[in-house]
């Protein structure tokens, strides 16, 4: 049976990786000669299925669109709480037929993706073709098993842009890498989770357990929407991009499963020595586990994880209250990412025009073209049909006339996409980046919205709260800037109590499983809170969730996608609980008279204004102090 040893619960792997870890294993290893990645490998082309409306999610979505008397073929749920997120997931798994597409940049070892894993591989065994599409980056050490779906009948599975080297540990991989550092250090950012072509998640949730509430020591707060109806074929085109490049490698190119084997049973000895060591504790409450499943008390994940994991049931997507609306997707093209070999200049202050093309593929309604792709055409369906409206400040209409828009742009990635959307603005800008590194061409943007008197307003991380505290220098460093021009500061708290206080979303660190439509919120334990959600809401209509963050290693290396949703219900249901949050669970961050930074504690905390980064460490304010002025913006 499939199976992957967890991880010892410790603080969870970082959502990103920085620039210094790489650094330093060049300092200390000197170097290294690259082994190079294979060559002429077979990469049997295959596409997603073409008539979701034959499927039970298909005829669902259909069911509920005729309940809704929706105007617009897709529908959006908004998945905001982490058990909401799991039980949408595991309700796709469990309802799948014919296809199963996963992509990722990290799926974890651990309690939580392994219950969702022993479902797809359960589809698998019913028939459902599955494909399996991860960045290659965080496949090393335990995560490494992950790799072991590639070796079960009916599943394939690619990495993209693989490093080369040793799996054993990150370090080893890096250092065979070192001569190939402009390749390594992009990777491919895109998330998405798609069944049967009827229905899809995507957003900014890796897999793993500090994504869904159950890592013991920190999770994080995280965005997903659940789309259904035709737009999930335009995500799906997106996946075939990737799928079919010659950047995605499969698993049996790369890795043989006696290696994973040989990695598994060391981890199991590693683990039988730390039991020896130190005895779990019995566990507290019982697991609902299927007789025979890897996941035990055997494993070191704790019980209370192994409870939280398998009491979750899957939402039931026949009460799903689905907005449907017109939308469309943006997605960097693979080529973003040069495959092995190729030579990558220096990378500029500022993307030159056209040089790396962005994908406009959306499913609209009836109506005129709203979207205009760029004039480089798509790798996999080219030309663009791009009919669907995403953009129109002026109030609601209905009639033809409702669906045209103005997003007309030749934009060169994701994130100029929505610099040239924000230009658009007219009244606001809400925005959550967890890692917020504004280039120039950000810091221009928020200047013409505040010269229009457009309020533009920005929750991120705390350095408290921030899994990757050198990105937090890169964003302080700008922060001077930004408030003198008027942009609205925001850093959330990494306390979990304020958090759920300020109604931003669940982290679900401790107990409780969802009811049984997924909408559970659960418990919240102490664990720490750390930011992840990626969204934007223009003028309270337009709201833009997905992969990217407003930096410059999502504009100019990371691949991302994004959802545009033209929904003024969906873009209220939203801002409700993050202007709550602002208020309550975040920092204000201020110029005062001085020109100096003061942050204002958040309403009802008790708290003080601080004039240093609050709750943050000694040795973090050092850290930031003195590697900050070192770090460059665009590696953060």
């Amino acid at each position: 049976m499939f199976h992957m040893p967890h991880p010892p619960a410790f603080f969870p792997k970082t959502a990103r990786y920085g620039w210094l870890a790489l650094l330093a294993v060049v300092i200390t290893a000197g170097a290294t000669g690259c082994t190079g990645l294979p060559k002429d490998v077979h990469r049997p082309v295959s596409t997603a299925f073409t008539a979701p409306e034959s499927t039970a999610l298909g005829q669902l979505v259909s069911q509920r669109r005729a309940a809704a008397s929706g105007r617009h073929p897709s529908g959006f749920l908004l998945l905001s709480g982490a058990q909401t997120a799991y039980s949408s997931r595991l309700a796709l798994v469990n309802a799948a037929q014919k296809t199963l597409d996963l992509q990722y940049y990290a799926i974890h070892a651990d309690a939580s993706t392994e219950r969702l894993l022993l479902g797809v591989v359960e589809a698998a065994q019913r028939g459902v073709r599955v494909r399996v599409l991860l960045d290659d980056f965080h496949s090393t050490g335990r995560d490494a098993q992950v790799m072991r779906l590639a070796f079960v009948p009916n599943i394939e599975m690619r990495m993209f842009n693989p490093l080369t080297g040793a799996r054993g540990s990150t370090v080893g991989r890096v250092v065979s890498a070192i001569g190939d550092f402009s390749r390594v250090q992009q990777r491919m950012h895109n998330k998405l989770f798609i069944a049967d072509n009827a229905m899809g998640v995507t957003g900014g949730r890796n897999l793993g357990d500090a994504y869904f509430g159950n890592a013991d020591s920190g999770n994080f707060v995280d965005l997903d929407v659940l789309a259904a109806g035709p737009i999930v074929q335009e995500l799906s085109r997106s996946f075939d991009s990737y799928w079919n490049n010659e950047r995605a490698y499969p698993v049996q190119s790369l890795v043989s499963k006696e290696e994973l084997d040989t990695m598994r049973a060391r981890a199991q000895a590693a683990d039988d020595a730390k039991r020896e060591r130190e005895p779990p504790p019995a566990p507290t409450e019982a697991v609902d586990a299927p007789q025979g499943s890897p996941v035990g008390a055997d494993q070191p994940a704790s019980p209370e994880q192994l409870a939280r994991v398998w009491n979750r049931q899957p939402m039931d997507l026949a009460r799903a209250e689905f907005v449907w609306a017109p939308a469309a997707v943006l997605v960097d093209k693979p080529a973003k990412i040069p495959p092995d070999g190729t030579s990558e200049p220096a990378l500029p202050e500022k993307p030159p025009a056209k040089a790396t093309p962005l994908t406009v593929v959306s499913r609209g309604t009836a109506g005129a073209a709203a979207v205009r792709a760029p004039q480089s055409p798509v790798a996999v369906s080219a030309p663009v049909a791009t009919h669907t409206n995403v953009q129109d400040p002026a109030p609601e209409r209905t009639g033809p006339a409702a669906d045209s828009a103005t997003l007309e742009a030749q934009t060169d990635t994701v994130v100029d996409g929505l610099l040239h959307l924000m230009g658009q603005a007219r009244q606001d800008l809400l925005i959550i980046s967890p890692y917020f590194v504004p280039g120039p061409d950000m810091k221009q943007a928020f200047a013409a919205a505040r010269a229009r008197g457009v309020r533009v307003r920005v929750l991120t991380n705390s350095l408290a709260s921030n899994d990757a505290p050198i990105a937090h220098a890169g964003y302080a460093r700008h922060r001077p800037d930004l408030l003198a021009m008027g942009v609205e500061l925001y850093e959330m708290r990494s306390d979990t109590a304020a958090l759920l206080k300020g109604s931003l979303g669940s982290t679900g660190s401790s107990g409780g499983g969802s009811s049984a439509d997924g909408s559970g919120s659960g418990g919240v334990g102490s664990s720490r809170a750390m930011l992840h959600s990626k969204l934007l809401i223009m003028d309270g209509r337009l709201l833009v969730t997905g992969s990217m963050n407003l930096d410059m290693r999502s504009q100019l290396q990371n691949t991302e996608i994004a959802l545009l949703i033209r929904s003024r219900a969906l873009s209220q249901a939203a801002t409700a609980p993050i202007e709550t949050a602002l208020r309550e669970a975040a920092w204000h961050v201020q110029l005062n008279d001085a020109g100096g930074l003061v942050w204002r504690a958040p309403e009802g905390s008790g708290l003080a204004d601080a004039t240093t980064e609050p709750d943050a460490s000694v040795p973090l304010r050092l850290m930031l102090r003195l590697l900050g002025p070192f770090a460059p913006d665009h590696l953060l």
